[in-house]
């Protein structure tokens, strides 16, 4: 999940060398892994404030004292500025408003991923409280205007910011205001990646209603149960979004390359110097390279790598499937995500019926259930049909599938256990977000209060 050394990559010598790109990171079933990532906001304890970067309890602060109690974290430098830590297959990244980002390592079972995630938040809290910093499981930011977010010193971000807020009305909220878990998962083949991209997506709608989790914006309610949806629902319409092309008969790794390429770049990296790219989009890149300096530099892999971590799809394709769409959650919610989508991407059976299940939707029902899902969560309904019921199914298709993978032996025990969460969610029929508007209420007005039941 790295990104490639853009000064030894290799010059793309054609549109093959990048649909073989896709080709040629298919897995054996053996060896189908999964990586989980999750963000978290974090608030100064005592004032509720977000975390800056600078300051003697900033995220650099923070950063610096993780690496000083563990020389096993490698830091990554931006010029002067920390900016990420890396070891053993995982990283922790910075988003644009300051939000922390564990990309896990690539693993095997859902309980090292659970292990993963059980030592990270060790990891922050043991560091934070030096920093008087909570990190909240929430899906966005509950109080703080996004203008008063701070600004992490990242040089993509820069350029980001300046470019976003031309494509949606949201985009800086996007950025900085938002946090996410999602997880990434391996293809055998064009066939298989075919059917788990169709059938991850088709579904993503339903996975975001079982984690909606977001309901307040500035200390009030918001009018949705993800304004985390909501948001990225008006960030970019070129580079996000529900891919209509994916139900195409002839969707592939070509068709996925054709799309891509036409997706207005954000930036390209030579020398560790990040240069904007207006609306160039990677076909006019790829045919008429970049001038710097009087020189023309020719499109890499290694830009092409980049672009694919620019797009924002609710579920995109990189060297693995990133089915993202779901909330920040609760920690047995980050364990129960990536057993959801495992229990349907890992078992063919499970795949097939998860797509029979939205198989016949119109492109306009698709986007009437995701815009319904942003509003109510596991309350919505689209033509009379309770979103709650098709939750409750997809659980079914991931737990049976899960139940296949063991009784197989693919793992060391059965790991149905992990959903446990979702099935409360749907035997209550109540989104998290219904769960964080009755604490609101409850708490009479006392951000502190209400607050301390949303901290990791």
């Amino acid at each position: 999940m790295s990104q490639q050394n853009e000064n030894a990559s290799p010059e793309i010598g054609s549109v093959e060398d990048l649909v073989s790109y896709f080709r040629e990171a298919e897995t054996p079933r053996a060896d189908f892994r999964i990586g989980t990532e999750h963000e978290k906001i974090g608030l100064h304890h005592d004032t509720l404030a977000r975390v800056p970067y600078n300051g003697d309890r900033g995220i650099g602060a923070l950063l610096a004292s993780i690496q000083r109690h563990d020389a096993g974290w490698a830091g990554q430098y931006e010029g002067d500025h920390l900016i990420a830590l890396a070891k053993e297959g995982a990283s922790i990244t910075l988003e644009p408003g300051g939000q922390l980002e564990l990309s896990g390592a690539p693993l095997r079972t859902l309980r090292e991923t659970c292990r993963e995630f059980d030592a990270h938040v060790e990891l922050l809290k043991l560091a934070g409280e030096q920093f008087s910093i909570d990190w909240i499981a929430l899906g966005a930011d509950p109080l703080h205007r996004t203008e008063d977010i701070p600004r992490m010193p990242k040089a993509r971000y820069d350029i980001m910011r300046a470019y976003l807020p031309t494509r949606g009305g949201h985009a800086l909220d996007m950025m900085h205001a938002t946090a996410t878990v999602q997880a990434n998962y391996d293809y055998e083949s064009e066939p298989d990646m075919v059917a788990k991209f169709r059938a991850a997506l088709g579904c993503s709608p339903l996975g975001s209603a079982l984690f909606a989790n977001s309901p307040l914006a500035l200390g009030k309610e918001s009018g949705f149960a993800t304004r985390r949806v909501d948001i990225w629902r008006d960030t970019d319409p070129d580079r996000c979004g529900l891919l209509p092309f994916v139900y195409a008969a002839d969707f592939g790794y070509r068709r996925y390359t054709e799309w891509a390429l036409d997706v207005p770049m954000f930036f390209v990296v030579r020398e560790g110097v990040y240069h904007a790219m207006g609306r160039t989009t990677f076909r006019q890149f790829l045919q008429d390279g970049l001038t710097l300096n009087g020189e023309v530099c020719g499109a890499t892999m290694a830009d092409w790598d980049l672009h694919l971590t620019t797009l924002f799809p609710e579920v995109r394709l990189k060297r693995f499937l990133e089915v993202r769409g779901a909330d920040a959650a609760p920690g047995p919610f980050i364990c129960a995500l990536p057993a959801l989508w495992k229990g349907v991407l890992y078992d063919d059976e499970s795949t097939r019926a998860a797509w029979a299940l939205v198989a016949d939707w119109s492109l306009a029902r698709r986007t009437e259930t995701l815009s319904a899902v942003a509003r109510d969560g596991l309350r919505a309904s689209v033509d009379g049909e309770p979103v709650v019921e098709l939750a409750r199914e997809l659980l079914r298709i991931a737990d049976a599938g899960l139940g296949r993978i063991a009784e197989r032996g693919e793992v060391d025990a059965d790991e149905r256990s992990f959903l446990e969460p979702l099935w409360e969610r749907v035997e209550a029929a109540r989104s998290l977000s219904d769960e964080v508007l009755q604490a609101w209420h409850s708490s009479g007005g006392s951000h502190a209060d209400w607050l301390a039941g949303v901290r990791y």
